[in-house]
């Protein structure tokens, strides 16, 4: 999937991932390649992707077309 985490000030981080971490507000939340579209709130934690982890305070992430957009404050 196409992965995109945004901040208020730009872009954090762009490019493909196969699987992602979200720190959903309603609890840990493991998104696949081609998941079904949803709009979710996150709370505070760490996005988790590809070896890499972005600490987050807060946000919304949003799937649609097999693209993942994070907005987030970090």
């Amino acid at each position: 999937m196409r992965l995109a985490i945004l901040e208020p000030k730009g872009a954090i981080w762009q490019g493909m991932a196969t699987q992602v971490n979200l720190p959903a507000a309603d609890g840990e939340m493991c998104v696949l390649d081609f998941h079904q579209p949803f709009l979710v709130r996150l709370k505070k934690g760490n996005i988790l992707f590809s070896d890499k982890r972005i600490a987050v305070k807060d946000g919304i992430a949003f799937m649609r077309s097999n693209n993942l957009t994070v907005f987030a404050q970090i």
